[in-house]
């Protein structure tokens, strides 16, 4: 938000105040809609009104038939026209309205008193005065709902701000939480392999390369299509293909019509990264780690990864990468996404990590 230097001038030193008072804050039609969407409070109307026929009805009891009869009718009118100035100025806040409206009421006021003058003579002075009263009644509170709405929708586009900041941020730490350990095991046996002139050294640190490569541009990413998520699962798996040697054995089952689905970058890469930490390399004998993502027949997304490790521990508590990701799908889909983790056998052992998302309306 920018304000101008005469926005922190006194009062009495911004004569442009005198003529046309109010904020100089003006919104765009994009910030309205962000944040300028808060409802015309119901009350008003039936307030305005309650207090209006109550005045009407005291004031009949002193006037004569024939000033009521036109009197009344132009009264109603009056409160119908400033409630709908009112929502206007409501739903645009700002300097140059308020002051068209407030023009628009003196040529309103004006033209009115003229016509009472001719029509009442003298005598009724004030019933004008009653009617410049009431004319800066309004104006003032235009002036005061237009300052007060301003205030609000500034400090709802802040909020907003705050918010989106501390969610890229809370993105960033979440895909900060790729596993240090998986990199320090992988640079150990590199080092290991180069020492010994093991021919594997090679094509690890070609994939350790491309890994590297592909996930350092996640921190600034906010999602990714699962046709991408893939690749850099594949990478994943072949680093750990690399170093379990036959103790691992993975498969990925694609469906191309989820190309362009969108998830958190690295979720998925997460998912697997748990079912081989705390599946796979726990057992003596190894496993089978089964990656899936396939249209359901009720329309949902289903991305899913099986592991016939060691099996969940228990009593299970998620770490908190599998806590990120659960939080970063929420982010990213809202209440459309759900992911849940299960024994993948009956009898406890295997890991099955499954997320559906409904992305068709």
């Amino acid at each position: 938000m920018t304000t101008s230097p005469a926005d922190s001038r006194p009062w009495w030193k911004d004569w442009t105040q005198w003529v046309c008072p109010g904020p100089r804050r003006v919104f765009s039609a994009e910030e309205l809609a962000v944040a300028g969407q808060q409802p015309w409070p119901a009350g008003v109307d039936s307030y305005l009104y309650f207090n209006v026929i109550t005045l009407l009805a005291l004031m009949a009891m002193q006037w004569p038939v024939r000033l009521m009869a036109v009197f009344v009718p132009g009264v109603m009118a009056l409160t119908w026209a400033v409630l709908a100035a009112s929502r206007w100025l409501w739903r645009v806040p700002s300097r140059k309205r308020l002051g068209q409206a407030s023009y628009a009421s003196v040529g309103v006021l004006v033209l009115t008193l003229f016509a009472l003058a001719a029509w009442l003579g003298k005598g009724h002075e004030a019933v004008g005065v009653a009617f410049l009263g009431t004319y800066v009644f309004i104006v003032t509170s235009w002036l005061l709902m237009v300052i007060f709405r301003v205030a609000q929708i500034e400090a709802r586009l802040r909020e907003i701000a705050d918010q989106q900041q501390q969610l890229a941020l809370t993105r960033r730490l979440a895909t900060a939480q790729i596993h240090p350990h998986f990199l320090f095991n992988t640079l150990a046996s590199l080092t290991h392999w180069v020492e010994t002139h093991d021919p594997r050294a090679a094509p690890l640190l070609k994939d350790l390369a491309a890994y590297l490569r592909a996930t350092l541009p996640l921190f600034e990413r906010e999602s990714m299509p699962l046709t991408e998520e893939w690749a850099l699962v594949r990478t994943y798996l072949g680093i750990m293909q690399a170093r379990l040697g036959d103790r691992l054995r993975w498969s990925i089952d694609h469906d191309p019509a989820l190309d362009g689905l969108l998830v958190p970058p690295g979720s998925v890469l997460t998912l697997a990264e748990n079912a081989i930490t705390h599946g796979i390399e726990p057992a003596l004998r190894g496993g089978t780690v089964t990656l899936r993502s396939q249209r359901q027949p009720d329309g949902r997304a289903l991305v899913r990864v099986d592991d016939d490790g060691a099996g969940l521990p228990q009593p299970f508590k998620p770490g908190l990468g599998l806590s990120n990701t659960r939080d970063r799908f929420r982010q990213l889909w809202g209440e459309r996404a759900t992911m849940t983790l299960q024994p993948l056998h009956p009898d406890g052992s295997g890991c099955r990590s499954e997320v559906l998302i409904q992305d068709r309306p």
